[in-house]
């Protein structure tokens, strides 16, 4: 993880937030050249450091992300390691649904646009500074998202949480597409797509009760486990959907 330049979109939330704060603390350890770019939403966070730069992005509009990425080339012309960590299970007022009769366009929509849209734009526009990144097969630049296993449908023995699991299963096919597109035209990047497991963060928090002992993690394990995996990761698994162990799962 020597001198890569990182860039963790959702750096405020759970799994982003715990990130951020390991990547900096790994900088403090030992003398590397790590910069890492974040992004929030609303609120410059409190978190600081000589190597981490906050830039506000709205992943739900195009302009904001292009903006965000054009304010990364006044500090770096390239970044190795992008990780989108933001997603959706539920708002305010909807829950996901257990029944097809509670589907509501507008939170299908916003499921959509949040969880699969995203990450499409984000990789569109961070293609000219990954393209700039010092790559090999067995060092690739890394574009990773945060999915989740109820995106898989040969997994899927349940039913329910329609918008979730679609706009997951969304994802994971939009994923799927650019690595076979960017092992054409940007040969050494590897486009993985992470579980994180069941984190003990807000989007969770409504549905922690049912979850096995043992099996809640804390937003800095996952994180970590995150980082270790994607850290074995060669340009010749583009295309994986693994969870936080680096164990693959089916799409």
């Amino acid at each position: 993880m020597n001198k890569k330049t990182y860039l963790i979109i959702g750096g405020t939330g759970g799994i982003g937030k715990a990130m951020v704060e390991q990547l900096i603390q790994m900088t403090h350890k030992i003398q590397t050249g790590i910069a890492v770019f974040a992004t929030y939403h609303n609120s410059v966070p409190e978190i600081e450091a000589d190597n981490l730069y906050w830039l506000k992005m709205d992943i739900c509009d195009e302009h904001s992300i292009k903006q965000s990425i054009e304010a990364i080339k006044t500090h770096s012309n390239h970044i190795d390691w992008v990780i989108n960590c933001v997603g959706m299970l539920h708002t305010e007022h909807n829950k996901p649904e257990k029944a097809l009769r509670q589907m509501q366009t507008e939170f299908f929509l916003q499921n959509m646009q949040v969880n699969a849209l995203a990450s499409m734009l984000i990789a569109k526009h961070i293609k000219p500074l990954l393209k700039n990144a010092e790559r090999s097969t067995d060092n690739p630049a890394i574009f990773a998202t945060i999915s989740a296993r109820v995106g898989s449908i040969s997994d899927n023995e349940l039913g329910g949480w329609y918008s979730y699991r679609m706009s997951k299963a969304a994802l994971n096919m939009g994923m799927k597409n650019l690595s076979i597109e960017w092992s054409r035209s940007l040969k050494d990047v590897c486009v993985v797509v992470m579980q994180p497991g069941t984190v003990n963060t807000q989007l969770s928090a409504p549905f922690q009760a049912n979850v096995r002992e043992g099996h809640l993690f804390s937003p800095a394990y996952s994180a970590e486990a995150l980082l270790e995996v994607l850290a074995d990761m060669s340009s010749d698994q583009t295309g994986s959907f693994v969870d936080w162990a680096g164990e693959s799962i089916p799409w």
